[in-house]
């Protein structure tokens, strides 16, 4: 599948992808590089993973995701 980079540095990910991933529309995704590849990988299932590596129940874990939600806001 062939994607086009715009002026502004944004591309489409294509419909047959966003179904059979079940992206839905403003759904937060992470955005990571490994091995020069573009990773994209919705929020909650970063959460889902992150669950349990920090004691305090996911106090942690809740704190940083509010935390950048905060600096994504500013």
């Amino acid at each position: 599948m062939l994607v086009t980079v715009t002026s502004e540095g944004q591309i489409v990910i294509p419909s047959e992808v966003r179904k059979k991933l079940n992206i839905q529309k403003g759904q937060k995704l992470v955005v990571s590089v490994e091995e020069n590849k573009i990773i994209l990988e919705p929020v909650e299932q970063l959460i889902q993973k992150g669950r349990g590596l920090l004691p305090g129940k996911g106090k942690a874990l809740r704190f940083l995701l509010e935390k950048r939600k905060r600096e994504a806001q500013l």
